[in-house]
């Protein structure tokens, strides 16, 4: 109906900057008019024709209130996730069972592990709240001794999270900065640093180590190659509670984002088999080398020293290490190169090698300028052969 009003009238020319479709607001009978401009003639005076409109009909409709700040969607990708078998850390984790590490920016808060004996049908584990501190090798580690400090090598590492700090000797044999290098897959060699140098940000020089603690020196890489996967040994590292019985089952495993179903294209998945190695028993010392003593050709006793994988045999007070096992076994074969020509059995930590089995083995008996290559097991009820310590004996 607005539009159904009309006027006219003249401007003069100073009003030149009018055009059609302007609006203009003008006063009539008292009160303020909207026009727009319809026509304009121009002559002496400009000739306006306009038509009353409601500038309200323009005004766009009200909408809903705006936030303050708007919202940002947090996405979250795959995380970082490793599955470890160690040995055994500290007393309050089961022995058994493996851990779990994992990072992701952004955290998400809480992951997730799901496992299942085939590719679908993933059942809940567990969930972790902790980032770990995991990193990489930036260059080779080498072999180095083992039962005292390691001041030849260097170990440097690029952590993606946290930091490392030196520490005393004292706080480092009780546990400080201990690493996990893995220097093939799925085998880990236990580090600790006594000295942390920051090189870069994340960049860490590490010194005065103390090489294949726990055990864990036959997995020294030669070398250990740059881009190994490095684990901070802390806190943050969470246990699967698995049985004794789920030891050498292979499970397909999933883990990501508690908050996302397992489906989710954030989970990590991978195959891992679960071998008890906090169960397994370490390899034997001390093997007892012949020639250290007078000998004559005949029945040859080989003698060594047990080990304990027990936290327990850290301990300077016992007169003697804890078993750690239901019984005392040991296995000793023996060697010819790459064939095994003989396996001894023994309670004890000695075996006799006797005359006649020497004889059978190479046809005479071993006597000054031979050799021979051992490989000694302990043996462990629930897990079978330890780690094996392999020697040649010198007549």
């Amino acid at each position: 109906w607005v539009g159904r009003e009309t006027a006219a009238f003249r401007l003069p020319p100073s009003r030149l900057a009018l055009d059609p479709a302007d609006a203009i607001r003008l006063e009539h009978d008292g009160r303020l008019v909207d026009l727009r401009l319809v026509s304009i003639a121009d002559a002496e005076a400009r000739g306006i024709e306009a038509v009353r409109q409601d500038r309200a009909t323009y005004d766009l409709p009200p909408g809903d209130p705006h936030a303050a700040s708007l919202t940002r969607a947090v996405v979250f990708g795959a995380p970082d996730a490793l599955l470890m078998d160690l040995p055994q850390l500290t007393e309050d984790l089961p022995a058994h069972r493996p851990l779990v590490a994992a990072h992701a920016v952004p955290w998400p808060g809480e992951m997730a592990v799901f496992r299942s004996p085939a590719t679908d049908g993933f059942e809940l584990l567990t969930t972790f709240g902790s980032r770990a501190r995991i990193g990489a090798l930036v260059s080779d580690l080498y072999p180095g001794p083992t039962s005292r400090f390691d001041l030849g090598n260097t170990l440097v590492v690029d952590l993606l999270t946290g930091t490392l700090e030196s520490v005393t000797d004292l706080t480092l044999f009780g546990g400080a900065n201990a690493l996990a290098i893995e220097s093939a897959p799925g085998l880990w060699e236990i580090v600790q640093a006594g000295a942390a140098e920051l090189l870069a940000p994340g960049r860490y020089r590490l010194t005065r180590l103390l090489r294949g603690q726990r055990g864990t020196e036959a997995a020294m890489g030669n070398p250990a190659t740059a881009g190994a996967r490095v684990v901070v040994l802390d806190a943050a590292l969470a246990s699967l509670p698995i049985a004794e019985a789920d030891i050498g089952i292979p499970w397909n495993w999933r883990i990501g984002p508690a908050s996302r179903p397992v489906s989710d294209e954030t989970y990590f998945g991978q195959a891992f088999m679960p071998e008890g190695i906090g169960l397994r028993p370490f390899s034997v010392a001390h093997v007892e080398q012949p020639w250290r003593k007078p000998c004559t050709p005949g029945d040859l006793t080989i003698r060594w020293t047990r080990r304990s994988h027990a936290l327990s045999a850290d301990s300077w007070g016992g007169l003697e290490v804890a078993l750690a096992e239901e019984l005392e076994a040991y296995e000793v074969e023996i060697l010819d190169g790459a064939v095994v020509k003989r396996s001894l059995t023994t309670a004890t930590t000695s075996a006799v090698y006797t005359a006649a089995a020497q004889t059978s083995d190479w046809g005479t008996l071993l006597g000054p300028g031979d050799t021979l290559t051992i490989r000694i097991y302990q043996l462990s009820a629930l897990v079978g052969r330890g780690a094996p310590k392999s020697v040649t004996l010198i007549f």
